[in-house]
């Protein structure tokens, strides 16, 4: 008995220590008794679970695996019903707190005036290109009584890299003359009333009243409605009912520095033409997911500014901003 019990061990001792019984070696899925565990569902529950806040791996853009893990799961054939857009929406914009704490307006200024005036300014052009011309231009007009009164010629040569230099100086003298003349030479902390200068729509108003006055606005720039449509938060085209929309899905409190962290994740990640999916952190949260790259290593060669290690668009960036300053004009 005693050896017939020895013997039993010793083959249950092979039998474990065989290949054939090893755990690299059984097919996944089957425990070592030999059943079937119960397959995990696509998606590791673990995976899309939302992430601790301060979590650097969470924060930071996959370096590469499994590019299937990384694209969202949803059931196919069910709709997402406007409750799960909504806390998906709030969620990505969790995510992008994460990524870009230091997320901030990309024009360079000191006073609401000069805000304004690179806010005309940017249209149809880069904010690098803008903040490369204020500074010849503010030195020569400072405030709205001395823009107000240039000679038209000469303002369009001072904004001449900005593009459409002849409507955008029209513009300038109009608006400053109005600040001159309505408002005692400052600019008002209203939307009803800056919408009123000339050159001034909803967006330039909020860009000022959102970071000259702290008064919470929703900029929809290309960036904006580019990214809240690819992420399926609305299907306006109009940057009115886009801004309708989107101001109802989050608090008001939310709303100015939403608006840097989406325009900040379309100028370095989500680009018009060539998204880096591959090199996306909140891939998983994008119903677009796979638009663009989704090769890590080649979407990671497609990002801009700072997270591809180089400079942003300010010349004279906040403290806290990880990249290094833009070049002047013509040094770039």
């Amino acid at each position: 008995m005693g050896e017939q019990g020895a013997g039993n061990r010793k083959n249950v001792k092979k039998t474990a220590e065989s290949p054939s019984g090893s755990a690299k070696s059984r097919p996944a899925g089957v425990t070592a008794s030999g059943s079937a565990r119960r397959a995990k569902p696509a998606g590791d529950e673990a995976a899309r679970a939302p992430k601790p806040a301060g979590d650097e791996a969470a924060r930071a853009p996959k370096s590469g695996g499994d590019e299937a893990a990384r694209a969202p799961k949803r059931k196919p054939g069910r709709p997402e019903s406007h409750l799960a857009m909504v806390r998906r929406a709030r969620r990505i914009n969790r995510e992008l707190a994460e990524v870009y704490p230091y997320a901030h307006p990309e024009l360079d200024f000191r006073n609401p005036f000069e805000l304004l005036v690179a806010t005309v300014l940017s249209a149809q052009t880069t904010d690098l290109r803008v903040n490369q011309t204020t500074p010849a231009l503010f030195a020569a007009h400072p405030t709205p009584e001395d823009m107000a009164a240039a000679v038209p010629e000469e303002l369009e040569e001072l904004i001449r890299p900005t593009g459409f230099f002849r409507a955008k100086a029209k513009s300038l003298i109009g608006l400053s003359a109005a600040l001159r003349d309505d408002f005692g030479g400052e600019v008002p902390g209203r939307l009803a009333d800056l919408v009123k200068l000339p050159g001034v729509g909803r967006k330039t108003a909020n860009v000022v009243l959102g970071n000259a006055f702290g008064v919470p606005g929703i900029t929809v720039d290309t960036h904006f409605g580019r990214l809240v449509r690819r992420w399926k938060w609305t299907e306006q085209e109009d940057p009115e009912k886009v801004e309708a929309e989107i101001a109802a899905i989050f608090p008001k409190s939310e709303w100015t520095m939403l608006s840097h962290r989406v325009i900040f994740h379309g100028r370095r990640v989500c680009h018009a033409r060539k998204p880096a999916c591959g090199a996306c952190p909140i891939a998983p949260l994008c119903p677009s997911y796979g638009e663009g790259e989704t090769d890590p290593e080649k979407a990671r060669k497609l990002l801009k500014y700072e997270m591809g290690g180089r400079p942003g668009q300010r010349l004279n960036p906040p403290a806290d901003y990880p990249g290094s300053p833009a070049p002047p004009l013509g040094t770039d």
